[in-house]
């Protein structure tokens, strides 16, 4: 698992924003990508106790949204 790129964090943002905004987007899957994203971060800084926290709280979300289907 690999450090998140700028463009792929940035791509997530801008498609935050048009969901945000325009109610673009499906709400689940961007949750999931932000959960994919935060955990990749956490896993490139092991030492970092708050980085893996908030990967675990986003993907506790993110998967608390799939239920839901």
């Amino acid at each position: 698992m690999s450090r998140p790129s700028i463009s792929e964090v940035t791509a997530l943002i801008a498609d935050l924003a048009d969901h945000r905004k325009f109610g673009v987007g499906d709400y689940r899957e961007l949750m999931s990508r932000k959960a994919d994203l935060l955990e990749r971060i956490a896993v490139d800084q092991p030492g970092d106790t708050e980085a893996a926290e908030v990967a675990a709280a986003a993907r506790a979300r993110a998967d608390e949204l799939k239920s839901t289907d």
